[in-house]
């Protein structure tokens, strides 16, 4: 993307070159008579100050169809997929400058430690990791890049959301209650109704049964008008007759749905009932393996939801192959505690822990904060007492006048960056600076021992799934805000009427509940 007030000088310089120049292309600023630009891209958007271009549109159709080929997911024709692409182009470009307000950057030592990890967590060296990109057709660089835009979006919705997010000891108690009286029942295929989640599967559902959805959502924009409205659940009521006509739902989520998730089939991986989203909470569990639902009003739009697999719990064996897990799922901040499937009876790894956190910041880069904290560590490694700095530095305000102290956790309480590294510890040891969502942070084992999860522990993991639950619907609201408080120009061809994918064999359909 191009900043269009840095644009307009060297513009005016090209243009000179051009008119100076014979048997030279002419500028291209869209679609029309002249053809493709050679001299410049094409200009595909305006998005307030920035510009996406043709060079940069067709770079990401042309990813984008690799990975739906890949999938064995039917290609959109392309006006349809260009314009999803591009939207979700205009919205990365949104969240980069969001970002860049905030203060929020990624460097390249965050973002070489990134890579690393990524390499470490699919068992392969770096090296093999970038093999494997450009044997998919993509550049490394490109990858790169991507890896960071997915660290900044990450970065910039904790500090826009996350961060705003209150979970009351109250919503603890309702929900500790509720998921209590669920395992006491013995009904396996209800759901937990209201606006709550646990952290651990068994917590989520009786006989800890899980589920793996995709959506399709048709979006209507913030303070929508009726005639807006209505435009949007005539075009959803047509997505339903497509799926009901056997349409694939994979290929109407690519071509249609304004979800984050469209261009993956609108996949939003497995989830237990307590961690599926709100509305979808009294419709999932009644749905059958390859079933869909209803229209689902929300805030955002029109949702029509899809049961691609279920397992635990007794579940019925699935009916269709499954649609894969999206990319990056569980970057929020509870990303971890759907790994534990633990019950209270599970003798596990129990860690005393402690920590300082310093959050980046305009005034506080990312280089500063882990030279602040190897600083930290460095003194209490020379005497000085770690309570004593915590109560100081530490910017977590909870556990900071406790001098840090996180108490005993076990697996999945914490985010992966922090349990990683806190697992590479001996007791007594301190970890250099490392970062996650959070911010950067040191941390000091202080004990370890065997046996089951300790009280807190239920609480910690309901607590944290409840953050996540509403990260993820007030993120999708954030994001939606963006797109519509934003000035975007699209300089696209319209999308030609009925430019769908062709119909697939039927699907079973859900009784609305």
């Amino acid at each position: 993307m191009i900043r269009i007030t840095k644009l307009f000088p060297s513009l005016l310089l090209c243009l000179l070159s051009v008119l100076a120049t014979p048997g030279r292309t002419e500028l291209v600023f869209g679609p029309g008579p002249e053809g493709p630009g050679n001299a410049l891209d094409a200009i595909v958007a305006v998005v307030n100050d920035d510009v996406i271009t043709r060079r940069e549109l067709d770079a990401a159709t042309a990813q984008i169809e690799r990975q739906l080929q890949q999938k064995k997911v039917q290609v959109p024709p392309q006006p349809v997929l260009e314009r999803q692409v591009l939207e979700r182009l205009i919205l990365l470009q949104l969240q980069t400058r969001a970002a860049e307000r905030n203060g929020i950057t990624i460097d390249d030592a965050t973002l070489n430690a990134a890579m690393e990890n990524l390499a470490r967590r699919n068992n392969m060296t770096l090296t093999q990791l970038r093999q494997t990109v450009e044997k998919d057709g993509a550049s490394f660089a490109q990858f790169r890049d991507d890896v960071r835009r997915e660290l900044v979006s990450a970065r910039l919705r904790q500090k826009m959301v996350d961060s705003q997010i209150q979970i009351s000891e109250q919503d603890v108690d309702n929900l500790q209650a509720q998921l209590a009286s669920a395992k006491n029942s013995g009904s396996p295929g209800e759901p937990v109704s209201g606006d709550n989640g646990a952290g651990n599967s068994d917590a989520g559902s009786a006989g800890g049964r899980e589920y793996h959805i995709a959506q399709i959502l048709i979006a209507v924009p913030d303070a929508a008008t009726p005639t807006q409205i209505e435009a949007a659940k005539r075009q959803a009521n047509e997505v339903l007759a497509q799926l009901r006509k056997g349409t694939d739902f994979r290929e109407l989520a690519v071509s249609s749905s304004a979800g984050q998730q469209a261009l993956e089939g609108g996949d939003l991986g497995w989830r237990n009932a307590s961690q599926l989203p709100t509305l979808f909470v009294d419709v999932v569990p009644k749905l059958k393996p390859g079933q869909f639902s209803d229209l689902i009003r929300s805030p955002s739009g029109f949702h029509i939801v899809k049961l691609l697999e279920v397992k635990g719990g007794g579940a019925a064996p699935s009916a269709e192959k499954p649609v894969a897990a999206r990319k990056g799922k569980g970057s929020g901040p509870a990303s971890g505690a759907e790994q534990s499937a633990k019950s209270p009876q599970t003798v596990m790894t129990q860690t005393h822990v402690r920590h300082i956190l310093l959050r980046t910041s305009p005034q506080l880069s990312d280089d500063e904060a882990r030279q602040q904290l190897a600083q930290l560590r460095q003194r209490i490694q020379g005497g000085d007492d770690f309570e004593a700095m915590a109560r100081a530095h530490s910017e977590d305000k909870g556990s900071a006048a406790r001098g840090g102290d996180l108490g005993w956790v076990v697996p999945g309480m914490l985010v992966p960056e922090f349990e990683q590294a806190m697992n590479a510890l001996q007791p007594n040891e301190i970890s250099e600076p490392f970062k996650s969502p959070f911010g950067w942070h040191i941390a000091q084992v202080l004990e370890r021992r065997q046996g089951p999860p300790p009280p807190e522990a239920e609480r910690a993991q309901i607590r944290e799934t409840l953050m996540r639950r509403r990260s993820d619907e007030e993120w999708e609201l954030a994001l939606r805000r963006l797109r519509d408080e934003a000035y975007v120009e699209i300089r696209l061809p319209q999308v030609p009427a009925g430019a769908t994918a062709p119909p697939a064999e039927a699907a079973p359909t859900a009784q609305k509940p």
